[in-house]
């Protein structure tokens, strides 16, 4: 194979989310093909002269019968079929690879039509059925695509295509368009894994080159999350869990979270019906990434912890009651009265408030403090007025408690204006000093 194909993507590992486990010993899945064409008549191409063997002026128009002849599908179920052309169609694809990685001139407008017709008459095609219902990519042998000699060619010269210095986003739109990407985002089902590699990078580099494909690009992603995770069988496998934990978690640390939050939140919150117990470690997951100096962020998070204590269990409520209204704690004190009282409407959510009440005795010493503080101190009369709904409740579901916490607060605080009111003094005491030794110094004051 040319030197082109040193840059390919990383076939080693099956699945983004590999782990190490005790491998079934299954027997291997025979290979299969996505061309499923009834043998007819050999298939004849007439031999082109090679690129480099033409002067240059010629070279655009050669290009582009080449690309019409790289169109031809071969049937590699039939390993007997063809040979001879098979091979000529891959020669030709490993010269056309080299040809747009080191040439210049050859991308002319007639170009990018039959660039973009010869990738889409190889790459989209029907993929074939999988041999099991239950495919699982950690423990089973995926299918491999028989085509692989020339689909893997293709694949290269796209992106060679795509990362070329003469591409032109702006012509090339009129061919890489909406049609385009939903039949390429189809191709993530193929089961073979180097082909889902290959398949992430020209994603990705549509991706950068066309602005106008963005927002399509991501809807659609959403929409396929969304039926992915709808159909997850129960109980879910550990790669789900690993999904759900070292992807869709993370993503809300990205600073374009607001475009996709919505549907983000909406996975996580699939995710945690089908399997309750994962509310724990997605709860401490949006604690750690909790943003520090984003309200606008900080808004979004409460929102979706408000989504995910609305389908809680109380049996994971209670596992991560403390360390949540302690963030909720920090939340109702912020200076920023959207997250203030973004925090303060969980008191108008009636199953939190059950929650809340039956676990008065742990939240309630949490939360005294920051919202007696809030009461007397904030600038907002709005979220003042909040706060003493939320004090009025609390006082409502244990009063004795209440009290309690009121009290020491109130003597806590008299001991921190007597702390200080006392350094105060001592501080003047220590200007006294230094003024009178200054005064001493200067001899306006004898010794």
């Amino acid at each position: 194979m040319s030197s082109a194909a040193t840059t390919s993507p990383s076939v080693d590992k099956v699945d983004g989310f590999s782990r190490k486990s005790v491998r079934k010993a299954k027997q291997k899945r025979s290979q299969s093909s996505s061309q499923f064409r009834s043998q007819g008549k050999p298939i004849e191409l007439t031999p082109l002269p090679l690129l480099k063997d033409v002067p240059a002026p010629e070279q655009p128009e050669l290009f582009l019968k080449k690309l019409q002849q790289c169109c031809t599908v071969f049937d590699f179920m039939d390993t007997l079929s063809d040979l001879k052309m098979k091979e000529y169609k891959r020669s030709t694809l490993n010269e056309l690879v080299d040809y747009v990685t080191v040439s210049r001139g050859y991308l002319t407008e007639q170009a990018y039509p039959e660039v973009v017709k010869m990738v889409s008459h190889n790459i989209f095609r029907t993929l074939p059925p999988s041999d099991s219902n239950e495919f699982d990519p950690e423990e089973d042998e995926p299918t491999l695509e028989a085509s692989w000699p020339h689909l893997q060619l293709v694949y290269e010269f796209f992106i060679r295509f795509l990362e070329s210095q003469e591409f032109q986003p702006s012509i090339a739109k009129k061919y890489i368009d909406q049609k385009f990407v939903l039949q390429l985002l189809e191709l993530f089902d193929s089961e073979d894994p180097r082909e889902r590699d290959y398949l992430k990078t020209v994603l990705h580099r549509i991706y950068g080159k066309f602005l106008g494909l963005r927002a399509f690009i991501r809807k659609q992603i959403n929409n396929i999350f969304l039926r992915i995770i709808n159909g997850f069988a129960l109980p879910l496998k550990a790669e789900h869990k690993q999904f759900l934990v070292k992807v869709l978690i993370p993503l809300h640390t990205v600073r374009s979270l607001s475009l996709f939050h919505a549907q983000l939140a909406y996975c996580i919150v699939q995710f945690l019906e089908k399997d309750p117990t994962l509310t724990e470690p997605v709860i401490r997951g949006l604690l750690k990434f909790w943003p520090k100096t984003c309200s606008q962020k900080e808004v979004m998070f409460l929102g979706e912890l408000e989504e995910i204590l609305d389908v809680i269990e109380p049996t994971q409520f209670v596992k991560i009651q403390e360390p949540l209204f302690k963030q909720i704690s920090r939340c109702v004190s912020s200076p920023h009265f959207q997250v203030a009282e973004r925090a303060l409407y969980y008191w108008n959510n009636e199953y939190i408030m059950s929650l809340i009440e039956e676990n008065s005795s742990v939240i309630l010493p949490i939360m005294f403090a920051s919202l007696y503080r809030i009461s007397k101190e904030h600038w907002n009369p709005a979220i003042v007025a909040l706060v003493y709904n939320v004090l009025k409740a609390f006082m409502e579901m244990n009063s004795t408690l209440f009290d309690e916490l009121t009290a020491t607060y109130k003597s806590d605080r008299q001991r921190e204006k007597k702390k200080e009111k006392e350094r105060e003094e001592l501080w003047k005491k220590l200007e006294d000093l230094e003024l009178k030794r200054g005064l001493r110094s200067d001899g306006i004051i004898p010794t």
